[in-house]
């Protein structure tokens, strides 16, 4: 059983993640996106298979997306994420997928590292320690 926690519960944030913060702000780095993505998995018996930054560019330019609030590998995440988890059910296409991704980190009303802040949240309820100090 995994041992829950809510995420806003620190006192005081671990020191490795206020240095992680400190230098990406609530972002993705190339160390911590690999991390998140080798945690995904689809409900299927099949093995996933994730995309890398230039297959996430492409995929972007190939639709004519262009994403305003991407920050350093925010877009990666989304996209794996939402490949995961959606693509071929609700995002019923790859050219759903980039716009999934847009939609994503462009929302309007949506706070600054929204994607960010709530991996670590899913990563603490589920009891996944997460490795700040392998991301600095």
């Amino acid at each position: 059983m995994h041992r829950r926690e809510n995420f806003t519960a620190y006192e005081t944030m671990p020191e490795d993640l206020a240095i992680y913060l400190s230098h990406n702000g609530p972002h993705f780095n190339k160390a911590a996106c690999k991390f998140a993505v080798s945690q995904m998995y689809t409900d299927e018996d099949k093995e996933f298979v994730p995309m890398n930054r230039e297959q996430v560019k492409t995929l972007l330019q190939n639709y004519n997306i262009k994403i305003d609030n991407n920050k350093l590998y925010d877009s990666v995440y989304v996209a794996n994420m939402c490949k995961a988890d959606y693509l071929n059910k609700s995002v019923v296409d790859e050219q759903h997928l980039a716009m999934y991704i847009k939609d994503t980190l462009d929302d309007p009303d949506g706070i600054e590292g929204l994607t960010f802040n709530r991996w670590i949240a899913d990563m603490k309820w589920l009891g996944i320690p997460i490795p700040w100090d392998d991301f600095i």
